[in-house]
């Protein structure tokens, strides 16, 4: 729980882990967790106590949301702030936040459903269910089991293959899926843990050739509907702006993440539209309907009515390791929450702190994270939403909930989460004025820039477009609408491009030169706080 990256980026904060924290609580500050909570009232009052002490230390976070769910019963559902900065409408139980990866766990339990119906099995190859798929690296493709598909460990880096789909792209799920075979493997089959948005995109046509429906309607009539969760949408598109809480961030100057807190956009889909890759991240939800899936989770499947939505059996296997995140020596007297193992399972991350199991998720889209922790061994779990993208906000909230659930006191996260802040906003602002002062001194381009104008092809992403535009050039990302704008001599083979839309990552493109002339090109972000989706690493781009 505790999270020790010197700059916590909106997604990396949610998806780092416990096993690697290097970060000392301080103990003793005014903002400490006191004394514990001994009973369900207590708890409630010392949870939106915290919540409102954590808003008066982040006073620009526009909105959040809240549940809390012990014994089987929401015992807090609640809205803080308003729903978009400056307005006057506030921010409730039944408002709309969108939670991006939390829809993962979601995802696991529509095959889970599947699995108790003996039409999926976890550890079959995924070329059993969709005929023909295969990966970049054929002996994978053939081995990659549905179970891979939803544990994070197939082999890609981190984030590969999002540009297909981040920033918000109009290719369809077949277009993605056609693109699948050739985003590149960088790793062991079951080596390592890599975060892959991908794979889920996988695990949801895996749902859709068995079922033969598509995921967002097996997950809207086999879940949704059945839980009662009436105000979740599967997809962005489908969340109504009036009910929702929208997206804010900072974009800016120097550096995206910094600056003041600025609307993104006046719709969530405007900013994160998922619908192609809903099974990794679509769902937008309120503190009241997601309350109710907490519950079915802490309950193993079983239902208010005494059915189940699937069985205690695979409800266990779902939290089941499959991958080892991190590890460390353990709790220490200066570090009492660091975990021994921090793993991944299937949709959920699973690790030990203070000594408990402990089940949690995270969703980071543009504009918006959130959390959603269970603590089974206490029948108790709760999830945050927010409308901004203040990372160590949610770190805090995170963490000190789970004290106060736990009855863990006096270590004081508002104080440790300002002072990690403040390092890293003093990192980021260096990092920006070193990205400028290498520009300002670096080689001019060994060739006049129309030579580096035409047609750059990725295998997987597809066309890259470079084209003179009055004195330079002008680069635009043939599928992604939000990544075009000029494109100016960086230093020597590397440019760098300008992107007009501010809330998009600009990308560093370095050309290789054969026979005077630019034949290939890689690239790469130009922040060092750019967010992982943003793989402009993982493009391989040669001149058609």
């Amino acid at each position: 729980m505790t999270l020790s990256q010197p700059r916590l980026t909106r997604r990396r904060a949610l998806f780092a882990t416990a096993a690697s924290a290097g970060v000392v609580a301080l103990p003793g500050r005014a903002w400490s967790i006191q004394t514990p909570a001994n009973d369900t009232a207590s708890l409630v009052d010392q949870v939106d106590a915290y919540v409102r002490q954590c808003l008066a230390a982040w006073p620009d976070q526009p909105a959040l949301g809240v549940a809390l769910v012990k014994d089987g019963q929401a015992v807090l559902t609640r809205g803080y702030g308003v729903r978009r900065q400056g307005g006057a409408d506030r921010a409730d139980a039944h408002t709309l936040f969108a939670i991006a990866s939390n829809t993962k766990n979601v995802t696991a339990a529509a095959l889970a459903i599947l699995v108790d119906e003996g039409k999926v099995k976890w550890d079959e190859p995924v070329a059993s269910y969709i005929p023909g798929f295969t990966l970049s690296d054929p002996v994978i493709g053939a081995r990659i089991t549905v179970r891979d598909t939803l544990s994070h460990r197939a082999g890609f880096g981190l984030g590969a293959g999002d540009l297909l789909f981040w920033p918000n792209s109009p290719r369809t799920r077949a277009e993605i899926m056609a693109a699948v075979p050739h985003v590149p493997i960088e790793d062991g089959f079951r080596a390592n843990y890599h975060y892959c948005n991908l794979m889920f995109v996988v695990a949801g046509e895996i749902i859709a050739h068995v079922s033969g429906q598509p995921w967002e309607t097996f997950v809207q009539t086999r879940i949704l509907d059945r839980v009662g969760m009436t105000e979740t949408v599967p997809f962005t598109s489908m969340a109504d702006p009036a009910r929702s809480a929208l997206p804010h961030g900072r974009v800016g100057p120097p550096l995206r993440y910094q600056g003041a807190m600025t609307l993104l956009s006046d719709t969530i889909a405007g900013i994160w539209n998922w619908d192609s890759a809903g099974a990794a991240g679509g769902f937008c939800t309120t503190p009241a309907d997601w309350a109710k899936w907490i519950a079915v989770r802490l309950a193993m499947g079983a239902l208010p009515d005494g059915s189940r939505l699937f069985s205690e059996a695979t409800a266990r296997e779902m939290w089941r390791p499959n991958i080892i995140v991190g590890s460390s020596p353990g709790p220490t007297a200066e570090l009492p929450g660091r975990a021994i193992a921090s793993t991944y399972a299937m949709g959920w991350s699973v690790q030990d702190y203070r000594g408990e199991r402990l089940i949690s998720h995270g969703g980071g889209s543009p504009g918006g994270i959130s959390a959603t922790v269970l603590i089974p061994g206490r029948s108790v779990g709760f999830a945050i939403f927010s409308n901004a993208e203040e990372s160590f906000l949610l770190r805090t909230l995170r963490s000190g909930i789970a004290d106060i659930v736990m009855g863990k006191t006096g270590f004081d996260w508002i104080a440790d989460s300002k002072r990690l802040e403040a390092e890293g906003i003093a990192a980021s602002l260096k990092a920006a004025a070193d990205i400028d002062a290498k520009q300002a001194a670096g080689a001019p381009p060994s060739l006049p820039l129309s030579a580096y104008a035409g047609t750059w092809r990725d295998p997987w992403y597809g066309d890259i477009r470079i084209e003179p535009r009055g004195d330079g050039l002008w680069l635009s990302f043939s599928r992604t609408p939000a990544l075009q704008g000029p494109l100016e001599a960086y230093d020597g083979e590397t440019l760098r491009t300008r992107f007009p839309d501010t809330r998009e990552e600009d990308a560093f493109i370095t050309f290789v030169i054969e026979d005077g002339r630019p034949v290939r090109a890689t690239m790469k972000g130009v922040s060092p706080d750019i967010d992982f989706s943003y793989d402009y690493q993982n493009l391989r781009l040669t001149r058609r």
